[in-house]
């Protein structure tokens, strides 16, 4: 498939909006006069028909209005505005820091505060001003490599305590640009000690011939002055490196970024700044990608490697319940066998490939599956929206719909699924919903879309863990870091109140300590008079497993089910779910699928449920297991974002929020952050007051990870080297409105601070990258 096929704008919902515009007034006339019967009130309820028909249209009138006003009529209207993406009114920053504003007001009341900077901001008065158009914009996020220091000089925009010191004015540290190094985050595999416990890891090459060896990212050593700390979440509690930064080239140059067809490249990058990227390609060339196949080599690297991996047929055991297991294997010299991990992407037919989607999953199969010596995996799985389809009946048809949907690169690393296949593989009737809010079919990937998810689980036994992805989903740094350290890091949680703290935000610079947060979670447990939840829990209406018929627990075997204060419980247990978004309390939190539950009593109250925003997570398959039999034996299921988190709760598996670093575009109060996004129910994410209210996710618009940022795919160009609009104007959100910012000209501008530089973070959603997208 050419190069050009995979260039095509995907299409908008631009057409939308025009449904929601206002109407032109059109002048009132005199109607004419016509003089008709009188009708008296008392021959109209004297008759039996008219009777009727007056108290059926009345009683209509009355429930739809009734409809309506109430939560569930104002949630729908308020997710149709969602849907067509209106944006909230929008604030320009203010100039530079110290200046004293000229305050002018419109008749309109909106108060315009100007500075002597080049963007005057405005600010929107009234009781129902967003929280976050209160604040000024930040700019340190859009200082490039010229302004690159050792991370201990850094000096961040935001947040800053009351006196210290603003990185404002810049003092550029290079007059040209500092110089990359390669970037590893797998482990040491020729070490020593790596050798002492596993099996030696054979290299990986894209080639059969094994002459191209899989290539290096390059980061940069330091961070860039100015640029803000995350608001939520950190990279230093889950062990993800703070001291350096990636630009465009040296994430994903090796790629085939910045250079052109001809070469083998992906073309895209060499249109914009370019100074010093050839580094990123002296030790390896610019590799031709051209005829390239993945899922051929992630195959040889996997089949390179298999003496490292556990035996699918054997459970995986952890350390905290076989504590005596590595001694006995040192004394006989074993080694440690390793569970290997799918990274599922999740893709759909008519989805518009282009060459920044190629190069993002080229980093993501070279970074997890082939440096690491075949411990990752990556799938996609493809939805074929059209049942008719004999996707498994006939090879032909299933060889036309991948060489029409997916670049013919990842063609091996591809399997085809429809929602026929999913009413086979779950049969038989599920029972009604307590509400069903999208009107969408239980088997429709809207709704469920964990189903081809168990279904792949089943179909590969190979597999302990199932990372969850999405298309639109970019990592700014190593992926190898990114998902092993959040392993890492929730394998060391323990259980006790492990839920409570998974259903709050991190918030650093308010929180303190991660001591200091665990201590407040647990105080606020304390005041909030409810008992943590530890293990299974109980519930009118509760069925069991078979595996709990027959006496089994997904409890670790050290954990005493009556101390419920143990610290130790959990240690070394691999997480069954990690997500990245706060598991929080559906009930009453305002979210609008929280009761499309389906196959429980309706006479009987809703049973509990957890939900996290997004379904980018890692399952382990001990909980799709579960997910699968409730779903076939016990026909219960829910909304795709609450059933693993609602399942893992039921049942008392392991489920971990990860704080990953996610910044806001503004200079929030840092009270004020936490009043937004965990002003629930007893200072949660969850119940009354929950930032997932749709009367709340507009404090998200600003975030760089949540499913309706703005601020994200903003950031996200900037990075890629392309001018656009700041979104600091009057009637929009943070996009396409204000002033032209950042691209070529601005970066080769010798008194600015070249190309942008960013550390390590998470961004979603990415509709769009290069301009030629928007076309």
């Amino acid at each position: 498939m050419g190069p050009p096929s995979f260039l095509m704008r995907s299409k908008s919902d631009d057409s939308f909006l025009s449904i929601l515009s206002t109407k032109e007034e059109k002048s009132l006339l005199p109607a004419p006069v016509h003089r008709k019967p009188k009708i008296r009130v008392r021959t109209l309820l004297g008759h039996c028909l008219y009777r009727r028909v007056i108290l059926w249209t009345a009683g209509i009138l009355f429930l739809l209005c009734l409809a309506l006003s109430s939560p569930g009529g104002r949630q729908r209207r308020q997710r149709l505005l969602e849907l067509v993406d209106l944006s909230h009114q929008d604030v320009r920053s203010s100039g530079d820091e110290g200046e004293a504003p000229t305050v002018a007001k419109d008749t309109e009341g909106v108060v315009f505060v100007v500075s002597a900077g080049d963007a005057p901001q405005v600010q929107v008065q009234g009781e129902h001003m967003p929280t976050w158009l209160r604040f000024r914009h930040l700019d340190g996020f859009f200082n490039g490599l010229k302004a690159l220091v050792p991370a201990n000089e850094h000096i961040p925009e935001y947040p800053r305590k009351p006196g210290e010191a603003s990185p404002f004015p810049l003092t550029l540290s290079y007059t040209g640009l500092p110089t990359p190094t390669p970037y590893v985050s797998q482990p040491d595999y020729e070490s020593p000690e790596y050798i002492s416990q596993y099996h030696a890891v054979e290299k990986c090459y894209l080639d059969k011939e094994r002459r191209i060896p899989v290539p290096d990212l390059y980061a940069y050593n330091g961070v860039v002055q100015g640029q803000p700390e995350p608001a939520m979440g950190s990279r230093n509690l889950l062990g993800l490196r703070d001291d350096v930064c990636f630009d465009r080239f040296g994430r994903y140059g090796p790629y085939g970024l910045g250079y052109s067809f001809d070469e083998g490249g992906a073309f895209v990058g060499t249109d914009t700044e370019q100074e010093g990227s050839s580094t990123v390609w002296e030790k390896t060339g610019k590799i031709n990608y051209e005829n390239m196949d993945w899922g051929d080599a992630q195959t040889r690297c996997y089949e390179s490697n298999k003496k490292r991996f556990a035996d699918p047929a054997v459970p995986t055991k952890t350390a905290a319940v076989t504590g005596q297991l590595h001694q006995r294997s040192f004394l006989r010299n074993e080694r440690q066998k390793i569970p290997r991990t799918a990274v599922v992407i999740r893709a759909y037919v008519g989805f518009q490939w282009t060459q920044h989607n190629i190069l993002n999953f080229r980093a993501l199969i070279s970074e997890l599956a082939l440096k690491s010596g075949g411990e990752y995996a990556v799938h996609f799985l493809l939805h074929v929206r059209n049942n008719n389809e004999a996707i498994w009946a006939d090879p032909m048809t299933a060889q036309r719909i991948l060489d029409e949907n997916i670049p013919q690169e990842f063609h091996g690393l591809c399997t085809l699924w429809s929602e026929a296949q999913m009413r086979l593989y779950y049969p038989g009737k599920f029972g009604g919903s307590f509400q069903n809010p999208s009107g969408g079919d239980i088997h429709g990937v809207y709704r469920s879309a964990h189903f081809p998810l168990q279904h792949f689980a089943m179909q590969h036994p190979e597999y302990e863990y199932f990372w969850n992805w999405e298309l639109d989903m970019r990592w700014l740094g190593n992926y190898y870091e990114l998902f092993d350290r959040l392993s890492a890091w929730a394998k060391e949680q323990p259980r006790n109140e492990l839920w409570e703290r998974s259903a709050k935000y991190y918030i650093p610079s308010y929180h303190g300590s991660w001591e200091n947060f665990t201590s407040l979670v647990h105080n606020e447990t304390l005041n909030s008079g409810r008992e943590a939840t530890y293990g299974p829990v109980q519930f009118p209406g509760r069925q069991p497993l078979r595996s709990e018929l027959r006496g089994e627990s997904f409890m670790p075997s050290n954990c005493d089910p009556n101390d419920k204060s143990d610290t130790e419980c959990g240690r070394g247990e691999e997480a069954d779910l990690i997500t990245l978004n706060p598991l929080f309390d559906t009930e009453h939190s305002g979210w609008v699928f929280s009761t499309d539950v389906t196959g429980y009593k309706r006479s009987l109250p809703l049973p509990p449920r957890r939900c996290s925003i997004i379904t980018a997570s890692r399952l382990s398959r001990r909980l799709l297991n579960t997910m699968h039999e409730e779903t076939w034996r016990l026909k219960h299921t829910m909304f795709a974002e609450m059933y693993p988190a609602t399942m893992a709760l039921h049942h008392g598996l392991k489920a971990v929020y990860a704080p990953h670093p996610v910044y806001l575009d503004r200079e929030w109060e840092i009270e004020a952050i936490d009043k937004a996004f965990n002003g629930g129910r007893d200072h949660t994410a969850g119940g009354h007051g929950s930032p997932f209210d749709l009367n709340n996710e507009h404090n998200h618009k600003g975030s760089s990870w949540y499913y309706n940022s703005e601020f994200a795919g903003l950031l996200w160009r900037r990075w890629l080297g392309y001018a656009q609009f700041d979104g600091r104007g009057r009637n929009g959100g943070r996009s396409g409105e204000g002033q032209l910012r950042g691209g070529k000209e601005e970066e080769e501008r010798a008194a600015g601070t070249g190309r942008l530089c960013l550390r390590s973070m998470l961004v979603h959603p990415i509709k769009w990258e290069h301009p030629s997208e928007l076309d």
